[in-house]
């Protein structure tokens, strides 16, 4: 059975379509079969990245790894049994239609809470929720005193990933591994970093996350969406002699891939 990745928050602008896009393409590149499926039905940024990327392909004719992206299936009215939910149904037929072929799926939630949204953290084998290294977005996670910082308890979306866990265990299934990715991490050692980092480390040991450095900001990765790409595909480009920055962001999907601990993944980029 495929290892279900989810990549998900309630908050937009975190980073979420560009860490599913290049974890999904790392791990074709590194032989795995993966599935993807945008749970974002009105933006569908992870789906535009993906149809930009074989839009690239055709017109290039580079031969790049691409994960097998798919629409939900429709369902019509009838076929559903009385008490059951459609979109339920449109996600549960989605992940069945992958999960023998596939040697994982990656699943990228939109940016607000929706009952797909629900469903989809219920069924994660590993759980990445990408997070601005800032106190703004910092209440995705935790309520916070706004004179001392003092986290007074879990946010809605901490709820909701607690609710999945139980669910998950009353079902028999493994627990969720969840990952705080810190985006947008700024280069210099700064107070409100070194904030961040105390109250995110604090939370994590609250209620269960395990933290990761994600990716910084970076223009590079604003430059690659249009076409697609990832940093992984700038050889395939025939771009040399990457500048320091190229290098770095390269160096942190690597470090990512790593602290995600997916079984069977050893990081080969």
């Amino acid at each position: 059975m495929a290892h279900i990745i989810v990549v998900g928050n309630e908050k937009g602008g975190s980073g979420k379509s560009t860490t599913s896009m290049h974890v999904a393409t790392a791990l074709v590149r590194m032989g795995h079969k993966v599935g993807a499926l945008d749970l974002d039905l009105r933006q569908q940024s992870f789906g535009r990245y993906v149809e930009n990327r074989l839009a690239y392909i055709e017109a290039s004719g580079l031969n790049l790894p691409v994960p097998e992206y798919r629409l939900l299936p429709e369902i019509s009215q009838e076929a559903i049994e009385p008490g059951q939910n459609i979109q339920d149904q449109r996600l549960s037929a989605a992940v069945a239609g992958l999960e023998s072929e596939m040697d994982f799926i990656l699943i990228d939630c939109p940016g607000s809470h929706t009952r797909l949204s629900q469903v989809a953290h219920s069924l994660a084998d590993t759980l990445i929720t990408p997070l601005n290294d800032s106190f703004v977005d910092f209440d995705l996670l935790a309520k916070v005193d706004g004179q001392t910082n003092k986290i007074l308890g879990p946010s809605v979306y901490s709820e909701m990933v607690w609710n999945a866990r139980q669910l998950r265990a009353r079902a028999g299934l493994p627990p969720i591994d969840w990952i705080v990715v810190r985006n947008r991490l700024g280069a210099q050692q700064m107070r409100n970093k070194k904030r961040m980092g105390e109250a995110v480390d604090n939370l994590a040991k609250r209620i269960g996350f395990r933290v990761s450095p994600g990716f910084s900001e970076r223009v590079i990765f604003r430059e690659l969406f249009p076409r697609g790409l990832t940093l992984l595909d700038l050889k395939d480009l025939g771009v040399g002699g990457l500048n320091l920055s190229n290098v770095a962001a390269r160096q942190e999907l690597r470090d990512l891939i790593r602290e995600l601990h997916l079984p069977g993944v050893e990081v080969t980029f």
